[in-house]
């Protein structure tokens, strides 16, 4: 089970270490389709009332950003 985590972890650093904005990126759409879904009447989801993709996207944004530097 340790070399599969293991494998992920360097799998998923490599990938990232090639593309260092993807995780911004990826943040920055979540926070958009937060607004949009905001904006249109009809989506009264608890996704969209507790902001979930406004948080989420957040968080993917800060940790994209602070992992940019030492994956590069």
């Amino acid at each position: 089970m340790d070399e599969r985590i293991n494998k992920f972890v360097d799998q998923a650093a490599e990938f990232l270490a090639k593309r260092p904005g993807l995780l911004p990126l990826v943040g920055l759409l979540l926070i958009i389709l937060n607004f949009l879904l905001q904006i249109f009447p009809g989506f009264g989801y608890w996704i969209v009332d507790a902001n979930l993709l406004l948080h989420l996207g957040l968080i993917i944004a800060i940790l994209g950003l602070l992992l940019i530097r030492p994956l590069g």
